[in-house]
């Protein structure tokens, strides 16, 4: 007998007449297992790729500058929060504009330019984070959230809601990422600056980039049938 198996965002037959009350029944698979792998990449990707990048750059800068280390973190969490969610539903947007086989063709080549793109050392000019008549918080904020655009970690965000097609787990995911890279950046300041490894770092986000990458092509080419 068919059996309608329900999943998140899917519901798809399968012949499963050995199940008692196969005919016309429905089964939920819980969505947790779902949600949490997105998170769980989305949290790790970010945070090793924000490591040495310019908007970690910008919290040493900003913690040497103020050293008021609460409203600094608090003005991250803020910046990064509005960013990353405008950034997560961009990447919702494009699930709905795309074809299937559009999007992952897009999705496969851009983890492949991010990969590449995480090897590039970032620099920062401390002018940039000088807004003056403001106070530690909304400096924090503004020039947090300028740094922010355009940045590795915002397209990483973008291709990885479109990929994963959940929006509040990889923006929770990403954001996380964000702050573990850049709250020991605030309360640690120069004390690790010169101690992490950024080029193995590097190199370990890089790997998870380009196998995002190679996976994504692969699923791809199977859906055009080679």
């Amino acid at each position: 007998m068919a059996q309608t198996v329900t999943r998140p965002g899917k519901t798809f037959d399968h012949i499963a007449p050995d199940w008692p009350g196969a005919m016309g029944s429905s089964v939920f698979v819980p969505a947790r297992e779902h949600r949490l792998e997105p998170f769980l990449i989305s949290t790790g990707i970010v945070a090793l790729a924000e490591v040495g990048d310019k908007t970690q750059l910008l919290a040493f800068i900003l913690a040497a500058k103020f050293r008021k280390p609460m409203p600094i973190v608090l003005g991250i969490l803020a910046a990064t929060l509005a960013n990353h969610a405008f950034a997560g539903a961009i990447g919702s947007w494009l699930t709905s504009v795309l074809s299937p086989q559009t999007l992952r063709w897009t999705l496969g080549i851009g983890f492949l330019a991010m990969a590449a793109w995480t090897l590039v050392p970032d620099r920062f000019d401390e002018d940039d984070a000088k807004l003056a008549g403001v106070g530690v918080f909304a400096t924090t904020l503004i020039a947090f959230f300028l740094a922010e655009m355009g940045d590795k970690t915002q397209i990483a965000t973008i291709a990885l809601a479109a990929q994963y097609q959940a929006f509040m787990p990889v923006v929770a995911g990403t954001t996380l990422g964000m702050m573990i890279a850049n709250v020991p950046a605030v309360l640690l300041g120069d004390r690790i600056a010169n101690r992490v490894p950024v080029r193995l770092v590097h190199g370990i986000a890089a790997a998870i980039f380009a196998m995002l990458g190679i996976a994504t092509l692969l699923g791809a080419g199977e859906s055009l049938g080679f």
